[in-house]
């Protein structure tokens, strides 16, 4: 009998899947294991992570409830279902982070010392400080607005930090609200007070207080003659989703632009975080001000906004951080970084072109491990100044502030070369950084394009044109990571360094689909969304079920940021049930029931949350004992198999196999950072039984050795 996998119940909630995602990056938080300045980081990113799913998918569900869909999600689920869920499973993590940081986080900071004070705990010439501080540079800046028949009440920007006050005519006894709203972009969030001024501990590190509870201190120099009757803290969030309509490629930029502008003064509020000791009477004239449902307050026991507990993380103070990782440059390019030219003696260093070095041999570059600006930047940079380089183009989705490669396509222009850069204007919350480079590159002489219309372009990938011996050669990067030096860093990523004749024609033909008008529909190796990505990787996995339905070995694995899509999803179930072997590394959302009977016996998942975030993407089959193996730039979601434009390179070199090989096995081994899932869609932690196997410190350990041993 022909098994159905269409029922809804064979599907993970999305919304629940991400939650549960970001519910282990506050458990690495949690972790005594984590150094105390990296539980303070984790808690940030868990709190970022949380304002922009409000601003994006809950508001989002939020609309369809307004707009009166019925359309349920793949689970089944109502919009207004899903958002009922949603609180309740965000109540439960808020409360662990704030029990985290005020019981745990600050304690385990003030043996370290480093102290996180609140205002009662300053001591007299603390508190001395600290008023005069206020006085001279707070004060100043701060605008207290009233809320009468006069004054309406005040627009109320989005995740800004706001005091509500109530005041008192001392003559008339007349109460009115005030509302303050406390800086942090011009200010830090925590304002360190000298150490010298610690008579508690004279052997402090950094002693800090957050710059509200200063405010809050000194509320009677703002409302001189007037009672400050109480005051509590609060915090919007918005809806911050750009949707834009069909519009011309030509408007992108000023519709983008104007989208910007609605989403700094306008997006409908989504949620509202108070002081847990605000009483109902206020924050109910919060809720009605600001025209919402008491579903949509979250009271908060502890410090709001801690997303700004990143500036801890920032502390010099390494012997409570994870041990320092920089990275090196691979052992095969060390011959060709221009900048030690000049620095040593000619036998010492015999420079070599990247250009030769990726002609001879394909390079495979894994960040941060190996690091960026010796390898893809030293690319970009010797593409610009090498005279025999004809022409760069390159996608460009998040951009590094002070961006190296940014200034290496200017100076190819002026170096009289044919530049072309594909900036992607709908980066989520890049978008006005995008653009101003956008502008920047134009004015500079470099041809800018923003896509294919309707289309996100989300894949990394980068072309040279050479000429050699009077033919053009074309060199290729292609990656799974943004083009974005602060964030090779943090991210695991691949890349592809190669001279492949057909990967070049490939990329031609790719960003002749990108630029013109082209209508590409098939390509040499590349499998490319929304073109060929999605039938590419459903005929592979069948291919895998036709090993396995023939007795012959059926295997894959996977390494993803997100599996979310159904019809994938549908066809990994009849792969399992076929008998073939899945294991996947899926970081976030996994909406996929694993190792359940007669659906999905033979699928294992887990997914590792590290010091680093794991964005590398990796495609591995078995093909029985032939194996193939892709990385790439896509999830295998819906929208990127078929609303963006996405690149995934098949790598062919039998060295370069082996290393993805040893590095998706050394993944699964993990049994420090990996979360194991269960049946039921639910995560267990790995614990080391004897040996703890670490895939990012064992990786850190081994770059440096023999990368053979991965």
């Amino acid at each position: 009998m022909k098994k159905d996998y269409s029922e809804q119940h064979l599907f993970i909630n999305r919304e629940k899947s991400w939650l549960d995602f970001n519910e282990r990056v506050l458990l690495q938080a949690l972790d005594t294991r984590t150094p105390p300045l990296e539980q303070a980081k984790f808690s940030a990113i868990f709190s970022n992570n949380l304002d922009e799913f409000f601003m994006v998918r809950v508001a989002s569900l939020k609309s369809q409830v307004e707009a009166g869909i019925t359309k349920k999600s793949e689970d089944g689920q109502s919009a207004s279902n899903q958002l009922n869920n949603i609180r309740l499973q965000i109540l439960s993590l808020i409360k662990k982070q704030q029990n985290h940081y005020l019981i745990d986080l600050k304690k385990r900071l003030t043996k370290e010392k480093v102290y996180i004070l609140d205002y009662e705990e300053l001591t007299p010439k603390q508190c001395l400080w600290v008023n005069k501080y206020f006085e001279k540079s707070i004060f100043p800046v701060l605008t207290p607005l009233a809320v009468d028949p006069a004054h309406p009440f005040p627009f109320v920007s989005n995740l800004s930090l706001n005091l509500a006050v109530l005041i008192c005519d001392p003559h008339t006894k007349q109460k009115q609200f005030a509302r303050i709203k406390v800086p942090r972009k011009t200010m830090e969030r925590l304002i360190p007070i000298p150490t010298s001024l610690n008579q508690r501990d004279p052997q402090s590190l950094y002693t800090a207080i957050p710059i509200e509870q200063i405010v809050a201190a000194n509320l009677k120099l703002l409302f001189p003659g007037m009672e400050i009757v109480e005051h509590y803290l609060f915090r919007v969030t918005r809806d911050a989703d750009l949707a834009l309509r069909d519009i011309e490629a030509d408007d992108l930029m000023s519709a983008l632009e104007e989208g910007l502008r609605k989403r700094r003064t306008g997006g409908e509020i989504v949620r509202l975080e108070v002081s847990k000791q605000m009483p109902k009477e206020l924050s109910n004239l919060l809720l009605k001000s600001m025209g919402l449902e008491k579903d949509d307050l979250y009271q908060i026991d502890g410090l709001l906004g801690m997303d700004e507990l990143f500036s801890l993380s920032t502390l010099p103070f390494e012997q409570i951080k994870f041990k320092p990782h920089k990275g090196l440059t691979p052992v095969i390019l060390q011959k060709s970084q221009q900048c030690l030219l000049g620095q040593k003696s000619h036998d010492e260093y015999k420079f070599e072109s990247i250009f030769s070095i990726i002609q001879r041999k394909d390079i495979l570059l894994m960040h941060p491990y190996d690091l960026f600006d010796s390898s893809v930047e030293e690319f970009i940079n010797q593409a610009a100044d090498d005279p025999l380089v004809m022409a760069i183009k390159m996608t460009l989705y998040r951009i590094s502030k002070d961006s190296a490669i940014i200034k290496a396509l200017i100076r190819a222009v002026e170096n009289g070369k044919q530049v072309m850069a594909l900036v992607e204007l709908q980066a989520r919350f890049d978008e006005d950084n995008n653009i101003q480079w956008a502008r920047h590159l134009e004015q500079s002489g470099v041809h800018v394009v923003y896509g294919v219309l309707g289309l996100k372009t989300h894949t990394k990938i980068t072309l040279v044109v050479r000429k050699e011996n009077s033919n053009l050669q074309s060199y290729v990067h292609i990656g799974t990571g943004n083009y974005n030096s602060k964030s090779a860093k943090n991210y695991t990523d691949l890349g592809l360094l190669s001279a492949d004749p057909e990967l070049g024609k490939d990329l031609v033909q790719l960003f002749n689909y990108l630029t013109g008008f082209s209508k590409q529909q098939s390509f040499r190796k590349l499998l490319v969304a929304p073109v060929t990505l999605r039938k590419g990787i459903e005929s592979l996995i069948d291919r895998e079920i036709d090993h396995a339905k023939n007795g012959r070995t059926g295997h894959i694995r996977a390494k993803l940021n997100s599996l979310v899509d159904s019809s994938i999803i549908n066809k990994l179930y009849k792969a399992s049930n076929a008998g073939v072997k899945i294991e996947l590394i899926i970081r976030g959302m996994c909406c996929l029931y694993p190792n359940k009977a007669g659906l999905s016996e033979n699928i294992r998942v887990i997914s590792i949350i590290g010091r680093f975030l794991e964005h590398s993407r990796i495609f591995w089959f078995g093909n029985h004992e032939e194996s193939e193996v892709y990385i790439g730039s896509a999830d295998w979601m819906r929208r990127n198999l078929d609303r963006r434009v996405e690149a995934v390179t098949p790598i062919h070199d039998k060295d370069l196999k082996k290393k993805l090989e040893g590095l998706l096995e050394l993944y699964l081994d993990d049994n420090r950072g990996a979360w194991e899932m269960q049946n039921d869609g639910s995560y267990v932690q790995r614990h080391p039984n004897e040996t703890e196997i670490c895939s990012q410190t064992q990786l850190i350990e081994l770059w440096d050795k023999d990368i053979s041993k991965v």
